[in-house]
């Protein structure tokens, strides 16, 4: 009787209680990613300037001085735009790699006992 609760009870924390500890990491670590490259909000601030470097126009008419800062201002804005595409990209290339490690964990623990048997089996059958 002693030995059945316990072969219960490894059951129920083997399938039950250990995947859904699983799980929740799982999502803590697909939190931490989505908000640690925050795709959202660089796409909405796509073609925001990088890093916020903005040139004042002139007061003044100045011809020259005006389509320099035009272009230094396009510049940043495309500059800002490819920096965003990287990150954007490999946002969501960490977003699928815990995605599938994920995945592969929680498959990995399931197949535990049975790769266990399988090893002893092997060892001692051949």
């Amino acid at each position: 009787m002693q030995s059945n609760s316990i072969i219960i009870g490894w059951v129920k924390w083997h399938f039950a209680e250990v995947p859904a500890s699983l799980l929740k990491a799982w999502k803590n670590y697909l939190d931490f990613s989505s908000n640690y490259f925050s795709v959202d909000l660089l796409l909405k601030t796509f073609f925001s300037p990088w890093r916020r470097y903005r040139w004042e126009y002139p007061k003044n008419f100045d011809i020259f001085g005006f389509f320099s800062t035009a272009v230094s201002n396009f510049f940043s804005r495309i500059l800002g735009a490819i920096m965003r595409i990287a990150l954007v990209i490999t946002g969501i290339v960490c977003e699928i790699f815990v995605v599938v490690a994920g995945l592969f964990v929680i498959l990995l623990w399931y197949l535990v006992p049975l790769i266990i048997v399988s090893g002893f089996l092997f060892v001692f059958l051949i």
